[in-house]
């Protein structure tokens, strides 16, 4: 009786090992296929904001450091404007964008993009120096600038003139300014003369070379040109200051799993801590850092869409 039961336990246990191996092989599996992409590739694109000529070289190691993170390989492109991107988002060419903040809520209401990250910044101080505040922050200013011996002394004193701005879908360089210039009295769309340029460099350009009076652009873009222009904050001065525009986005197209969506967040959040990934991030948009984000952070951009539909 007593070596019957000793072989029933020897039994018992032996079978308990066997499930308990085979178990752990099976969940050790699927731990494995978990870290796995359901993207084959993953395809970024960039939307050119200032030295367009030298932003992709500058966004193109992001490509080594996404792929290692993500095991997948990742293709770094530039479009060649806001709404490229976004149609190409729609039509699953591209999977994540670095988008505006309107460049995001066109993505977001035509083609269901969702942003998982907003950019950071260090504060930029109102003083015309365009140094820096030691506190990061999820949004910034544009700003209005002028010649500092311009006869333009006010807001009013733009009717008539030339600015240089960015594209209609520019928070920075078109939208925020154009709606608050708008409610103290001076309706640029048709009271002055709009000048396109590509990249909010271009516009600082502009204003110092004398091709426009004015420049909308995001504060403080004076910084990008200073080092070839060393006394642009001594010719140029700033005229107004609007409200917080939200911070950049990161958007993944629609149709990206929510398993991938995760991945790619913590992914890009790891990075951002890296001294090669924070020489990437701050080269390209002039970023500090990435923080969460979600889709009510931009109603207020919507609200500005709106208002600024009204005035045309």
């Amino acid at each position: 009786m007593k070596k019957l039961l000793v072989a029933v336990a020897v039994l018992i246990i032996a079978v308990g090992g066997f499930f308990a191996f085979t178990s752990g092989g099976k969940k050790s599996d699927s731990g494995k296929s978990s870290s796995k992409m359901d993207l084959k590739e993953l395809n970024v694109q960039f939307i050119p904001s200032s030295q367009s000529d030298t932003l992709l070289a500058k966004a193109k190691p992001l490509e080594k450091l996404l792929s290692k993170q993500l095991g997948i390989p990742v293709h770094v492109s530039l479009s060649t404007d806001t709404n490229s991107v976004i149609e190409a988002m729609g039509a699953k060419k591209v999977d994540m964008g670095f988008l505006s903040p309107d460049a995001y809520v066109m993505a977001h209401k035509q083609y269901g993009a969702k942003v998982i990250l907003q950019a950071a910044r260090y504060g930029v101080k109102n003083d015309n120096t365009g140094d820096k505040t030691d506190k990061l922050v999820d949004n910034y200013d544009a700003m209005v600038i002028v010649k500092k011996d311009s006869n333009i002394k006010s807001v009013k004193d733009l009717k008539g003139k030339k600015i240089a701005v960015q594209g209609p879908t520019s928070d920075a360089g078109y939208i925020f300014p154009a709606v608050e210039l708008n409610k103290k009295g001076v309706n640029v769309i048709k009271d002055s003369t709009l000048v396109q340029v590509k990249g909010h460099d271009q516009g600082v350009l502009s204003v110092l070379n004398g091709d426009t009076d004015a420049a909308f652009i995001f504060g403080d873009a004076r910084n990008i040109v200073k080092k070839d222009q060393p006394d642009v904050f001594d010719k140029t001065r700033i005229l107004y200051t609007t409200s917080g525009i939200p911070n950049d986005t990161i958007s993944l197209r629609k149709g990206v799993s929510s398993s991938d969506s995760e991945k790619i967040k913590k992914a890009m959040e790891k990075i951002s801590k890296t001294d090669e990934g924070k020489q990437v991030l701050h080269d390209v948009y002039s970023w500090d850092g990435v923080i969460d984000s979600k889709d009510s952070n931009f109603d207020i951009v919507r609200k500005y869409q709106s208002q600024l539909q009204k005035m045309q």
